[in-house]
């Protein structure tokens, strides 16, 4: 028997990941610190507590579980964050991801499906964006992602590595069965945080600039549902398993929504009345982030089984009454 490793499984799309993969029969083993997951996520298949930091851990699972493929969800996500301590980022995302890739190589696991992010791309020149769009990421956080990803294309030139690189735009939504959901400690989401105003957990929902060259004034982000995010995973697997080329791929909507839709929608979701703030600005804050997946769509034969946002927030908020019912 032969199982999937899931670094970061006890995370927000990690678990949704190993749900979607356990459901179709995938035999999995999670391993995470928990640092930043939660353990009640991990309900399907075996899980490991360690640390990527500490390479024997990862020995001692790779030794206990014959490992096929690794799929990594293992990093830290905050671009403010990484921008005030970018060691942390460095450390994290990069040196233990190359620990993981060490050990993988020590026990002869060669397919490997790595979690990036629109991050790398920076500023956008051209919306939407296609894989082939300049990477010029212009936080430390996405400088971890884009590094990854170079690191990968130069080991599958020099040991064979197999790889699948999926860049999320907006990883949004929860499980429709709600068994799992977003739940991060802290929250920095606009839909969350927009649920929490709903909720009268949070007394308003700030809008960080109301002047963008956009149909409303408000920026435009790509929000894609986190179950379509875990079906691309299983469609990638399946394609290295098969014998697929390495590859990379772009895992968006196709279209936007504005901060003020996304809030009016919620709205309508809710039957709340969720107040809202206007602010300025946040520097970096580019107007639209919109991805094409189009080479997805043809490659992988993937394409979002929930591609509205209602629908979306309507996950999202029977989630979120769960979450704010348990404490």
């Amino acid at each position: 028997m032969e199982y999937e490793l899931i670094a970061g499984g006890a995370g927000y799309v990690g678990s949704h990941v190993n749900k979607y993969l356990a459901e179709r029969g995938f035999k999995t083993v999670v391993f995470d610190n928990l640092d930043r997951g939660h353990r009640e996520f991990v309900k399907w298949g075996e899980f490991v507590e360690g640390d990527l930091a500490d390479r024997e851990a990862l020995r001692a699972c790779f030794r206990r579980y014959p490992i096929r493929s690794v799929m990594h969800f293992s990093a830290f996500t905050y671009v403010g964050e990484s921008v005030e301590d970018p060691g942390k980022y460095y450390r994290n995302n990069v040196a233990n991801a190359l620990n993981l890739l060490s050990v993988m190589r020590e026990f002869g696991t060669d397919r490997f499906i790595f979690s990036s992010s629109c991050a790398v791309f920076g500023v956008p020149e051209t919306v939407p964006m296609a894989e082939d769009h300049p990477k010029r990421p212009v936080n430390p956080y996405g400088r971890t992602k884009w590094m990854i990803e170079m690191i990968l294309e130069d080991y599958a030139r020099a040991y064979g590595l197999k790889y699948a690189i999926l860049r999320y735009f907006n990883a949004a939504g929860a499980d429709p069965d709600g068994e799992i959901g977003e739940w991060h400690d802290p929250e920095t989401h606009l839909i969350p945080l927009t649920l929490d105003g709903a909720l009268g957990t949070r007394p308003n929902v700030r809008i960080f600039g109301t002047d963008y060259d956009t149909h409303d004034g408000t920026c435009v982000r790509d929000y894609i549902h986190v179950f379509d995010l875990a079906e691309a995973h299983v469609l990638a697997l399946r394609r290295l398993l098969d014998g697929g080329a390495s590859d990379s791929f772009n895992l968006g909507n196709g279209r936007g929504f504005s901060v003020r839709e996304v809030i009016e929608t919620a709205r309508r979701v809710t039957g709340r009345t969720i107040p809202v703030i206007e602010g300025s600005r946040r520097e970096g804050d580019p107007p639209m982030l919109v991805g094409s997946s189009e080479k997805a769509k043809r490659v992988l034969g993937w394409s979002p089984r929930y591609p509205d946002l209602e629908v979306i927030l309507e996950t999202a908020w029977r989630w979120h009454r769960l979450l704010n019912s348990r404490s």
